[in-house]
């Protein structure tokens, strides 16, 4: 698709615009977060607990969005709850992107006996909800941010396998990968350089919707304490540790889900504008 065709679909996508001003605001909020957080995110100050929020009012030493249980700021801790957050879902996503490609191309590639073995094994991971399958992981072998990843890794991975394997069974019967098989081309050779760069769209798109997925996921294994673990602050635990107090105090709750809900939409409006935009049907 050339630059101006390109260009001028993702003007007219409202959809695709709200999501990458979020996305994108998202992202640098998440990369300073360590320099726009006012205050140590773990620091206690027992006397301010519960403080409500101030407003902007309260930029200059006071709390923005107010205190918790434990007199810690809460805007410090959802900056760097995103940054927590973001870092895990790049990259999980990253893993699970390559990792579910890979077999997916050598499944619809190879077909026979690897398609039968990597499709099997998407069933099953199907089959089992992705939560539950988390849960019992964490379980095993315990909350850790390693452990996370390969939770998401294990749960996510069946998605860009059967998108990959479907478009290349399509592809692997077209004339240019056969003119390529018959030059002596072998087969890494011409899923790597053939393949693989006439599949990146729908891959490109899964991608949005598996990173929003993620963070959802890693919020609510952190909701269940299986995830990042305190004092660390992760948008999932915050929701958990203000729950007791929802009637009382709800901005530490609010807060934290707004963060949450922000950023998962915004992640799945860009992935409904890409669709839209990369759509070979759609008039210029």
């Amino acid at each position: 698709m050339k630059p101006k065709i390109l260009l001028r679909r993702m003007l007219r996508s409202p959809q695709f615009l709200i999501g990458f001003l979020i996305v994108t605001t998202v992202v640098l909020i998440s990369v300073f977060a360590d320099r726009l957080a006012p205050m140590d995110e773990n620091l206690n100050h027992i006397v301010n607990r519960f403080t409500p929020p101030q407003g902007l009012g309260a930029m200059a030493g006071g709390y923005v969005l107010g205190t918790d249980e434990l007199g810690r700021d809460i805007l410090s801790r959802v900056l760097i709850g995103s940054k927590i957050s973001l870092t895990i879902a790049f990259v999980s996503t990253l893993l699970v992107a390559v990792t579910g490609t890979f077999l997916g191309v050598i499944a619809g590639y190879f077909g026979g006996v690897v398609d039968d073995i990597v499709m099997r094994a998407t069933e099953v991971t199907m089959a089992i909800p992705s939560m539950t399958l988390g849960i019992v992981i964490m379980a095993i072998f315990g909350p850790s941010i390693s452990n996370l990843v390969l939770v998401m890794v294990i749960t996510s991975w069946k998605s860009f396998a059967k998108v990959s394997r479907n478009q290349v069974m399509v592809m692997r019967n077209r004339e240019f990968v056969q003119a390529s098989r018959a030059l002596g081309g072998s087969g890494w050779h011409i899923m790597l350089t053939q393949i693989m760069p006439n599949v990146t769209t729908p891959l490109l798109i899964q991608l949005s919707g598996t990173f929003g997925g993620i963070i959802l996921t890693e919020a609510g294994l952190s909701y269940l304490y299986l995830g990042v673990q305190l004092p660390d602050p992760s948008w999932g635990n915050m929701i958990a540790g203000g729950r007791t107090y929802l009637a009382a105090y709800p901005w530490m709750v609010i807060v934290p889900g707004m963060a949450l809900m922000i950023t998962v939409l915004g992640f799945n409006f860009l992935g409904d504008g890409l669709r839209d935009i990369l759509d070979p049907k759609q008039s210029r």
